[in-house]
This record gives C-alpha cells, structure tokens and sequence, in this order.
C-alpha cells in the first residue's frame, strides 16, 4: 500500500492544490490528513472542500478544535489571545454551520487499517492531546507519549510543523511537516508518502512549491487581520 500524510493545510488552499497535483502522479492508495486545515490560512472554506473531496482519513487538529469552541485558557499565550480571536472570527465568517459540524465531528485519532496488516495510528499531537508538542529528537516522550498502541507499525502526526522520521524496534514515527505552514525554514509544502509492505517500510518527505505570492496577496485582498505575521510564515518558512 502507499500512503501519503498531509498535516497543518491552515487555510493555504493553494499549497494543497500543489501537493494534490503532485499526489495526482504518484499512484496513492490512501489519503491521511492529520489536522488543523482550515484556521489561519486565506481561504479557509476551499481547503475544507477540497478535503472533503479526497475520500481521505481525517483527525481533529487544534486548530479546528478552536474554530468549534475557541480558546481554553492557558491554550495560547495570553499577549496573542486578541489576535487569534481576531482570526478566529475572520475565519468563520467564511465558513458555515456544516463546515463547523464537520470539523467538531473528526475523530482526535483513528487506527487506518485497509486490510495489508500494516496498522497506522494517525493522531494530531498525541493520542491523547491536540496541543501537547513532541520534537524529533525527544526520544523519550516520542516512545512513551506517541507509540501507546503495541499493534500499530506507523505512527503518524502533525502538529509540530517539521517534517522527520524515525525508527524506533522496527516500527516508524513520521511528521510529514506542514503544507500551509512549515517552520523549518523551508517554505515548500511539506507532505511524507510511505510505501507499506510485510517486512519493508519505505518513507519519504517531499517538498512542493507553489505560489507563495499569490497566497500573500489573498490575505491582503481578505483584509486578514494578522497579515504581516502569517505572510512571513508563508514566504519565509519560519514559526510565527
């Protein structure tokens, strides 16, 4: 089976529009989407959409969880909370109760199981938390906090906006990194394809341009409400 893993579209329809494209020519079996597609980003609506049309499998990300329900405290930073409820609002604006419903009713995590005998345990952040961070080199919290269930062979997450993988007693943890916002200083759309076979795991990361330009000029001609931070993520590939 191949698999591709996309994760953290945020709103940036016209990065998943590229890496649609490119998926178009590599023959992918399946489709998993690892949270947080449409906050953030200037066309919030048209990711939904063309999620939707890709008959993948979807977990909740943060970032929709805060479209649902906005924002607990001790979430964010308090010094940022005006300027993302600012966004929020921005962003529903563009969307409907539907779109909501179907953001409130992804799953936080689910094993993808198409029948090769080759599990994978898709979640955002961890199992058992959207908003916890786990880097590629802590090694510790990846074994304890992400690899919980023993009969997965891939565990895959988003979250972080850095693409990696890692093996761990013959199994694989992946990121496939963003594609509306990586922060690792590359700003390609980030996504992983994996080829799952008995006894073969082969992974790669792929790295997709697309017009970053006009994405800027789309949170311009919205008039979003935080568009000097969030034009320099999408230019420059650097964390906000």
């Amino acid at each position: 089976m191949r698999y591709a893993f996309l994760s953290d579209i945020h709103g940036n329809a016209t990065a998943l529009e590229a890496v649609i494209t490119d998926l178009n020519k590599k023959d992918v079996d399946h489709i998993v989407v690892l949270g947080d597609l449409s906050f953030r980003g200037p066309e919030p609506k048209r990711c939904l959409n063309l999620i939707r049309s890709l008959d993948a499998s979807v977990v909740k990300g943060n970032a929709d969880e805060w479209l649902v329900r906005g924002f607990n405290e001790g979430e964010v930073p308090k010094e940022a909370l005006d300027g993302l409820n600012k966004e929020r609002d921005w962003t529903l604006k563009r969307l409907n109760d539907e779109d909501l419903t179907y953001l409130s009713e992804l799953p936080s995590e689910m094993i993808v199981d198409r029948g090769q005998d080759q599990l994978i345990h898709a979640f955002h952040a961890t199992p058992t938390s959207l908003f916890e961070n786990v880097y590629p080199d802590e090694t510790t919290k990846i074994e304890h906090q992400l690899m919980q269930k023993d009969e997965a062979d891939v565990y895959a997450y988003g979250h972080i906006h850095l693409p990696f993988v890692r093996s761990f007693h013959g199994k694989n943890v992946i990121n496939p990194g963003s594609v509306g916002l990586p922060f690792d200083g590359h700003p390609l759309a980030s996504y992983i394809i994996a080829d799952l076979e008995e006894g073969r795991h082969t992974m790669q990361i792929h790295r997709v341009p697309y017009n970053r330009e006009h994405v800027v000029e789309l949170y311009h001609q919205g008039g979003y409400p935080n568009i000097e931070t969030m034009g320099r993520v999408v230019f420059y590939g650097v964390k906000p």
